[in-house]
């Protein structure tokens, strides 16, 4: 399963809605017992995280992060995640293993432009309340819905990347040159 946003998302809205009935109909004050208990699982999730993450996987954790990459770089799975994030990834000079790149984003806002070259096979998923994308010159606008796009040489080619998006707020930029 790919595409595991929506799906986490709606689980967390759906708990949340259950957490406050609940609250409301025992009279208990649910904000003195989920702030306090949210900030230590935040805390234990970001001491946690890089650990959990897929053998040969960088994470990068920063509250606000201005990512650029570009010239000659060594391309290899990655993941960012932010509060706020500006990520540029040019990679029309990178060495792009091959087989299939991931990058995962994740955040409250973010800004990402990304640069492949043309023989490259792209995939791009973006799962944000509100997304803006510029993908290979299209534009569109989605509301709580994905915008997801796929190279049509993306099966065929010996290298691909795989760029996943799950942002509150995404503006979204991606090209093939």
């Amino acid at each position: 399963m790919r595409n595991r946003g929506p799906l986490f998302i709606g689980s967390l809205l759906v708990i949340f809605g259950v957490v406050l009935l609940l609250g409301n109909l025992f009279q208990i004050n649910v904000w003195e017992l989920c702030w306090p208990t949210g900030l230590i699982l935040l805390g234990v999730w970001l001491l946690l995280r890089p650990r959990l993450a897929l053998p040969g996987t960088f994470v990068n954790i920063r509250f606000i992060d201005d990512e650029k990459r570009y010239g000659v770089w060594q391309v290899g799975n990655e993941e960012f995640w932010s509060f706020i994030g500006n990520i540029r990834l040019d990679m029309t000079q990178a060495t792009i293993p091959s087989g299939e790149t991931t990058f995962h984003l994740y955040g409250f806002i973010g800004d990402i432009d990304v640069l492949v070259p043309k023989e490259v096979g792209l995939s791009v998923s973006s799962t944000a309340f509100v997304t803006s994308a510029r993908i290979n010159g299209r534009k569109g606008d989605s509301f709580l819905v994905p915008a997801t796009f796929t190279s049509e040489n993306y099966a065929s080619v010996e290298r691909r990347i795989r760029l996943e998006s799950y942002f509150f707020i995404a503006d979204l930029d991606t090209r093939q040159v």
